[in-house]
């Protein structure tokens, strides 16, 4: 496969990566192989993450002689994002592609990189990641007994869509029926706004859109491509209120029974994948909203500064500074700053 996915590969349908991989076939080997995993994601087979991390799975099988096999389970196939929190931390799931935000389930400060406006672009993401903000986030997983790996994956900044009328102001917001990730954190942003959050696991959102049980969603513009969200919402507002990662992880323990140079295999590859799926989604991103527009969705680009200053006046960053405590605040404060 060349080295960046092609928008024709990746929206028709990658056949190799199958609704659940199911036609993926690793090369076979004389022998099981000593350590057995599965690797679970809530995100769409052929979703760039879903395919890398099946690429980096067959290398990982090649590469270690045959010991180490990695079967991928994407698209929700093991459950929505909390089960499969819940199934990795307990070692019944070995690995997880896990949305850093749901770390705050098990701790608040694990959603201290997706603070609403905290950062403008992705070469203040990168700086904040790939630096002691990343480091710092990764000693939560291991508090909770996870190991993170060292590059964190794209997700995108978030913008609203909506089905009836576009975001404009803080005040298009009040009323709204909106659905959020199961995160605190966003929940408590909607509300701020005015919103009425309804949690729903990704997997179930088209299918909540479509019968209205909520009529506005938030995700970055290629999963509105990707999952064909375009078909149930019809303006698109790019406020970018928040950018949001993954990591991929690992059961702890699991982890470290793993011998040091299988380790070094696995972390090379996973980590190797995570920032091909970096570059996927910056080619993605470069086109999607002229994709999307020919699909029929309708864009605007509204000033955010009304919406930070909706959330100050409503406490909100005053309340999760709280939250996060003064330490985590200080991390973020390296590289945010104007947050109230």
């Amino acid at each position: 496969m060349q080295a960046t996915l092609s928008r024709r590969n990746l929206l028709a349908g990658s056949l190799q990566a199958g609704a659940a991989m199911a036609a993926f076939t690793l090369p076979r080997f004389g022998h099981a192989a000593e350590f057995n995993y599965k690797l679970g994601s809530s995100m769409p087979a052929n979703h760039p993450s879903s395919i890398r991390n099946e690429e980096a799975s067959k290398k990982i099988l090649e590469e270690s002689g045959g010991r180490v096999e990695i079967q991928c389970f994407p698209g929700g196939a093991l459950g929505s994002d909390i089960d499969m929190v819940s199934q990795v931390r307990s070692g019944a799931l070995h690995f997880m592609y896990l949305p850093q935000a749901h770390l705050s389930s098990m701790d608040p400060r694990g959603a201290l990189h997706s603070v609403p406006f905290a950062f403008k672009d992705y070469d203040e993401v990168w700086a904040a990641m790939d630096g002691s903000l990343g480091a710092y986030l990764r000693t939560i997983y291991t508090k909770v007994g996870l190991h993170a790996f060292e590059k964190p994956s794209d997700h995108g900044f978030l913008h609203m869509t909506t089905r009836s009328k576009p975001i404009v102001t803080p005040d298009d917001m009040k009323g709204l029926k909106v659905r959020a990730s199961v995160v605190p954190l966003y929940v408590s942003l909607f509300r701020a706004l005015g919103a009425s959050p309804t949690a729903i696991p990704f997997p179930e959102l088209y299918v909540a859109l479509q019968t209205r049980i909520v009529d506005a969603q938030t995700n970055p513009l290629q999963l509105l491509e990707i999952s064909k969200l375009y078909e149930v919402q019809s303006f698109c507002s790019l406020t970018g209120h928040t950018w949001e990662g993954y990591f991929n992880c690992a059961n702890a323990k699991v982890w470290s029974a793993l011998p040091a140079n299988m380790q070094e295999i696995v972390s090379r590859n996973i980590n190797a994948a995570t920032l091909k799926t970096r570059a996927d989604l910056a080619q993605l991103n470069t086109t999607v909203e002229a994709s999307l527009k020919a699909k029929g969705m309708t864009f605007n680009r509204p000033d955010r500064e009304p919406f930070r200053v909706a959330l100050q006046k409503a406490g909100f960053y005053k309340e999760w500074k709280e939250k996060f405590g003064p330490e985590a605040w200080g991390v973020l404060e390296k590289y945010a700053t104007n947050l109230g």
